[in-house]
């Protein structure tokens, strides 16, 4: 069975991006770690929050969801396809639980989220490893050798 590792990432639905981007650039220090069409990355270390803009042509909560960090994606993947799970189409791997709530599964190595190694050991997940990618984007910042 694959293991939980972490969260990934939170998604909140805003009405007006540069309007929440001033709420919240009142309230925290943060950089921004990007912007496309619509969605703002805050950066919080090793994980972020997004800001999306609702577009209004979809039900209010369609697009919010969470980021879930696993050991081994595509383990989640056969188990989701086991069980006869809603995923849904796209670049990764999204479902929803039967309340409909959006959950997208990103894979340990492939993201910046971290863990200790006495942390990882503690959870019995020694030997996880980070792709190229991700250790270049933790150096960036000065959270990895």
């Amino acid at each position: 069975m694959p293991r939980l590792v972490g969260i990934n990432h939170l998604v909140l639905e805003v009405t007006d991006l540069d309007e929440a981007l001033r709420f919240y650039g009142r309230v925290f220090d943060f950089e921004l770690r990007g912007r496309v069409p619509g969605m703002a990355f805050i950066d919080m270390g090793d994980q972020f929050l997004v800001l999306a803009e609702s577009r209004g042509d979809t039900p209010p909560d369609s697009e919010r969801h969470f980021g879930l960090v696993v050991d081994d994606r595509d383990a989640v993947r056969r188990r989701l396809e086991e069980i006869g799970a809603d995923l849904l189409g796209g670049r990764g791997l999204d479902f929803r639980d039967p309340w409909g709530n959006r959950v997208q599964v990103v894979e340990y190595g492939s993201v910046q989220f971290s863990k200790t190694e006495s942390v990882l050991r503690g959870m019995a997940l020694e030997g996880l490893e980070k792709s190229e990618r991700a250790l270049a984007e933790l150096r960036d910042k000065g959270l990895a050798p």
